[in-house]
């Protein structure tokens, strides 16, 4: 890409507070990015090479919406984590397997999509967060779901097609979560905690495409609990 769109493409993102530049093959987060640090407000490079993160993306303090969906990345910068007013951050189709430390300072995430990744676990970085609204982790490597997931505030968490076969029972400890998804992994019924169903905040639980029938898990303690919650939400968006 020459010089001169890139150009024509920054005035835009200057006057908009919106970079957008996908498919175009950047191996690189273009340099020139740094012009506007106190302008942009959404950064969209999905559907590039990008490899590298590299640091000097912590200085974009107005940042609020950031999208590398289909890139390279393997890592992310712990200068990422200074971003205090990122509430989107979509990181579809890359190599990451772990957040970095401070990953919980982002205090403003809304929105974390992780979704066809190399994440083993569920990262414990995620509890810190206060706002979050909706988790995708689907598409990972995931084997388990470790005790930190009862301090999860998120509405909704998706772990769809990974590899889990033990959920810690403290997720039915999570105060907002509404919606858990875990379709096509690889629980048996004796390992879905009963209190998600007796004793949670839950109202849909997906879990189709697992190692037991649907219609086993109507036979579970606290079924009819979990029933009058989704019924009762479905009412309240019908």
């Amino acid at each position: 890409m020459g010089n001169s769109a890139l150009k024509a493409h920054l005035e835009t993102a200057q006057k908009t507070g919106v970079f957008q530049l996908t498919g175009k093959g950047l191996t690189e987060f273009p340099e020139d990015l740094q012009k506007l640090t106190s302008n942009l407000r959404t950064i969209d490079l999905s559907n590039n090479k990008i490899e590298l993160l590299p640091p000097l993306i912590g200085k974009f303090s107005f940042l609020k919406s950031l999208v590398l969906n289909n890139n390279k990345l393997t890592a992310l910068p712990e200068e990422l984590c200074k971003l205090k007013k990122l509430e989107t951050l979509h990181l579809n189709g890359n190599h990451l397997r772990q957040l970095p430390t401070a990953f919980g300072q982002l205090s403003a995430l809304k929105t974390l999509s992780l979704s066809g990744n190399q994440l083993r676990t569920v990262p414990t970085q995620l509890s810190g967060l206060r706002h979050l609204d909706v988790v995708d982790l689907s598409k990972n490597q995931i084997q388990n779901v470790p005790d930190t997931v009862g301090e999860l505030q998120a509405i909704e968490l998706n772990l769809n097609q990974n590899q889990i076969s033990q959920i810690s029972v403290q997720i039915s400890h999570c105060p907002r979560l509404k919606v858990l998804r875990l379709e096509e992994n690889c629980l048996e019924l004796s390992m879905l905690p009963q209190s998600i169903l007796s004793d949670s905040q839950i109202s849909l639980l997906a879990v189709e495409g697992n190692l037991f029938e649907i219609k086993k898990l109507r036979e579970l303690e606290g079924y009819d609990k979990y029933m009058e919650r989704f019924t009762a939400t479905k009412k309240k968006f019908a």
